[in-house]
């Protein structure tokens, strides 16, 4: 989960833009969304250091509602098979007021692991560029990421490409304009087939889209009585087309 900075848009050129947004994913054996599936606390993924070959050590902010909830986490990290190490560096009991997480008790830990069970430079190759660190909570990571070209087609393939190579889950939960201004893709829905738009809407009064999910994709498919895969399928098509504004 290294940082890395987003290009110079040609949009600061007159030339185009490209995509911002921000992508909800799981993928399997990462330990990152092990460990807070497991237990009430969270994460923050700050930078990333190679270490040696593809052992990399990570620097997270762990924090949660109670210091309990961060003491499970840091246990669980340590009891992972999928980790090397854990550095416990700094605990603040009553949080940090200038820091990412305000009001809550926050850990600083620095983990040793495998960066091929993680997807970020999969990203990176695939044209993404982080734009602010990522939180990984409830057992999901959240990207906030830049895409080099405003090609909606060539995004939707790129996602695509990624779900297949890692079998992973992978949602668009906003997208940006070229000003930044979040664009709510719940109230752009016209461009939907029937079923699409159904199961979209559904998605959302269950509140599939909120933050955290509040439904499981096998409990949204459930309600729906259908397959777990005819749901993603639908839910993808349509992110597909609501991705565009222009539409």
């Amino acid at each position: 989960m290294t940082q890395n900075a987003p290009p110079e848009s040609d949009d600061d050129h007159g030339r185009g833009s490209g995509i911002r947004f921000t992508l909800e994913v799981w993928h399997p054996d990462c330990w990152t969304l092990e460990v807070t599936e497991a237990t009430d606390a969270s994460l923050i993924a700050h930078t990333v250091y190679n270490e040696n070959g593809h052992v990399v050590k990570g620097h997270f902010t762990a924090y949660g509602e109670t210091e309990a909830s961060i003491d499970d986490l840091v246990a669980a990290t340590r009891a992972s098979a999928l980790t090397d190490s854990v550095s416990v560096m700094e605990r603040r009991h009553g949080g940090d007021r200038r820091g990412p997480v305000r009001g809550k008790p926050t850990t600083e830990l620095f983990v040793e692991y495998d960066s091929r069970n993680t997807i970020s430079d999969a990203l990176l190759a695939g044209g993404f560029y982080q734009e602010a660190p990522v939180r990984i909570q409830g057992g999901r990571e959240y990207w906030p990421l830049f895409f080099e070209t405003d090609d909606r087609e060539l995004l939707a393939d790129r996602l695509d490409a990624l779900r297949d190579e890692y079998d992973a889950e992978i949602t668009v939960r906003r997208v940006h304009s070229d000003n930044r201004s979040a664009i709510n893709v719940s109230h752009r829905t016209d461009s939907l087939s029937q079923r699409q738009r159904e199961i979209f809407d559904l998605a959302c009064e269950q509140g599939y889209y909120s933050w955290p999910r509040e439904v499981t994709t096998r409990e949204l498919a459930d309600e729906a009585d259908i397959s777990k895969t005819t749901l993603l399928e639908h839910l993808r098509k349509a992110e597909s087309k609501l991705l565009d504004p222009t539409d």
